[in-house]
């Protein structure tokens, strides 16, 4: 126990905060980061109309298990999964279950692994069969979203710059950014400081600094922002019923600019990847 507390303490803190890691620690944010991304490669060509999204959790289960890593989730707050699945209006933190996907369901999975202790998180969009036009344009902006707000990633700009590139994207396209739910910092711990918001003003917030990890993950609505958790106590949905995407990345903040621990190696980040 004293040896996983100190881990944690790893780097230092600064006034908001925020730890800062070493920069022989991006390495194994690089590994974790590269398992989860390289499941959620593996599970793309499974997502088809008549899959459920409980068997799609069983095989992120055994892969984990396969690869030697555990995962975040199994245990974390009760929850009982590896991933999480939300469907169409499920705007995250969705529960896998026995329902069937249909022709045309886009879902978000969402990974996070621990390898060596270190956390790797991640998440994309699918779609079963066809993807509509709507759903297309909704998955399109989201993704870009995501890239607007990495852009923004470089030692002193703020984190309301990231927040700032996404809503002035987003909204410039007609949609909304979910207030709800935010990213995150990571690295040996699953969440910590600085909660980091897909809204916001430039200029404002805690200022980068080299050194950081956290999760960029904007949740995009083609209706309303509002959103409300189910009875489960997990599963978020837009109040509006309208879809929802979302994409995430983790990344460190490096001298240059950003680096992204949970890039895909088979290209499979946007689901027109085939």
């Amino acid at each position: 126990m004293e040896m996983a507390l100190d881990e944690t303490k790893r780097g230092r803190l600064t006034k908001d905060g925020i730890r800062i890691y070493e920069p022989e620690d991006f390495a194994g944010m690089h590994t974790a980061g590269a398992l989860a991304s390289r499941i959620l490669d593996e599970i793309a060509p499974s997502i088809v109309p008549g899959q459920t999204t409980a068997e799609i959790d069983r095989m992120i289960t055994r892969m984990v298990e396969d690869a030697g890593a555990k995962s975040a989730t199994i245990g974390y707050k009760g929850y009982q999964h590896a991933s999480c699945i939300s469907v169409n209006h499920v705007v995250c933190h969705g529960i896998p279950g026995p329902k069937l996907l249909k022709d045309g369901d886009i879902l978000n999975v969402d990974v996070t692994v621990i390898v060596d202790g270190w956390f790797g998180d991640t998440s994309r969009m699918y779609v079963a069969g066809s993807l509509s036009r709507k759903a297309e344009r909704l998955i399109q902006v989201t993704h870009d979203a995501l890239i607007a707000g990495i852009a923004a990633v470089k030692p002193g700009n703020t984190f309301g710059d990231i927040g700032h590139a996404i809503q002035k994207y987003v909204e410039s396209n007609r949609m909304s950014v979910v207030r709800d739910f935010c990213g995150h910092g990571l690295g040996r711990v699953f969440h910590a400081p600085p909660n980091v918001l897909h809204y916001g003003r430039a200029g404002t917030g805690a200022v980068l600094e080299e050194g950081m990890f956290f999760t960029i993950e904007p949740m995009v609505n083609l209706g309303r922002p509002e959103t409300k958790v189910l009875a489960d106590d997990w599963t978020a949905v837009t109040r509006d019923k309208s879809l929802s995407a979302q994409f995430e990345h983790s990344v460190g903040v490096t001298a240059e600019g950003c680096d992204i621990f949970t890039l895909s190696e088979a290209g499979k980040f946007h689901p027109t990847w085939g």
